[in-house]
């Protein structure tokens, strides 16, 4: 008895695995939709901008000059004499009134907000090509549809015209039947054209094959999550502050700077002068206190305070917009909600009336062809409530490419 307990338990645990590992598969599938060069191109965005943003954080730090020079003169009867020289310099601001500090700060600003935007970039492709894949899904759902629509459209000429030959029905409705069918087997026609469409598309994209790649199963994210998580939002955070050091850097460049300066030389001495009291090697160094004086520092200060005004508004404008999409995703979840459950009272109403006419049919009353009508209007209705469902996960799929740590 134990021992069938035991693997029961067992079973359970690995049934949980399994489900666990198909979603862990399933997420890094997606992860890595996008084809091989999409992914080095972001790769070599995200090491540029590393790059870039450590030279800019040491950007403060002059560089140190070398030198060495020989010079060669015919000037004396004794012939050709030759001196060299080497000599190492540097003239390094170490205080600019807290603008060393601030730039510094400012490359790290800047690398994060350049990092997010390069981020929600990928991600906005990746959801790209996920949403062709929803829309593939879709797209056979529709194309099933469209058939069993097509299938009623020829019961109903069928039937229109034996009525229309039994002279019980004027010509103009035998003809709108028609024109329904023709009208319908065209909407097909456009469904399959954009099948290979989208499949076009999600090749450019992605080289795996669409039909073997899982769709995951999204769920509506809270508002709190979708907030902290937006990179929308992240991204204009980081522009705020990046816009904020900037306006600290451009004041402080208009401010004193000290630097020190120092310089070592190895050279031989000039043989036009007596050497009496000359080093061959010596050390110049000092120090100096600058602060330009521009008839646009004001001006130019203003404008780096405006920015700061502007990306600090553009925070509190990002804000209202991603309260007002989410609401507006939540507002159109429910309409989805509400189509599904109307679909699916449909069907039940279209299962009684195919087992209604089913009995008349074997009563002699009705056709085969009316019942078949209701079976195919049953399977319109189910399909319909299946590419529901699609469009709500298209919407939740709009929530996911601008956050974080999903897909």
């Amino acid at each position: 008895m134990k021992l069938m307990k035991g693997l029961v338990v067992l079973k359970k645990l690995l049934l949980l695995c399994s489900l666990g590992l198909s979603t862990v598969l399933c997420a890094d599938e997606l992860s890595t939709i996008l084809s091989e060069n999409k992914e080095l191109l972001f790769d070599y965005d995200f090491k540029s901008n590393e790059l870039q943003s450590d030279m800019l954080s040491k950007s403060w730090i002059n560089p140190v000059t070398v030198r060495y020079g020989k010079d060669y003169t015919t000037r004396f009867k004794t012939g050709t004499i030759d001196t060299s020289s080497l000599s190492v310099y540097i003239d390094q601001p170490i205080f600019r009134s807290g603008g060393i500090y601030y730039a510094i700060k400012y490359s790290g600003a800047l690398r994060d907000a350049n990092k997010a935007e390069i981020t929600l970039r990928k991600r906005q492709m990746i959801g790209d090509a996920v949403s062709i894949l929803f829309n593939l899904k879709k797209n056979r759902l529709e194309q099933q549809k469209m058939r069993y629509l097509v299938k009623n459209d020829r019961i109903d000429i069928r039937q229109k015209k034996d009525s229309y030959d039994a002279g019980i029905l004027d010509s103009s409705f035998l003809d709108q039947a028609i024109l329904k069918k023709s009208q319908d087997e065209a909407t097909l026609l456009e469904l399959e054209l954009n099948y290979l469409e989208l499949k076009q598309r999600f090749a450019l994209l992605s080289s795996k094959k669409p039909d073997k790649l899982r769709l995951p199963k999204l769920k509506m994210m809270s508002k709190k999550s979708y907030t902290q998580q937006n990179l929308e939002l992240k991204k204009d955070i980081l522009r705020a502050e990046e816009s904020s050091y900037n306006a600290k850097v451009t004041t402080a460049k208009y401010l004193p700077t000290l630097s020190v300066q120092g310089q070592y030389t190895d050279g031989d001495l000039n043989p036009l002068f007596p050497s009496n009291g000359l080093n061959e090697r010596y050390y110049n160094y000092g120090f100096s206190v600058s602060m330009p004086l521009d008839i646009n520092s004001f001006d130019d200060i203003e404008a780096a305070k405006v920015e700061k005004l502007r990306a600090a508004t553009q925070v509190l404008d990002r804000k209202d917009t991603v309260r007002e999409e989410y609401q507006w995703i939540d507002n159109s979840l429910s309409i989805l909600d509400k189509k599904i459950s109307l679909a699916h009272k449909d069907e039940k109403v279209y299962k009684n009336l195919l087992r209604l006419t089913k009995d008349l049919v074997r009563a002699g009353e009705k056709t085969s062809l009316d019942a078949e009508i209701m079976s195919n209007s049953l399977q319109i209705r189910k399909l319909d409530q299946k590419i529901y469902s699609i469009d709500k996960q298209l919407k939740l799929l709009q929530l996911y490419i601008r956050v974080e740590n999903v897909l």
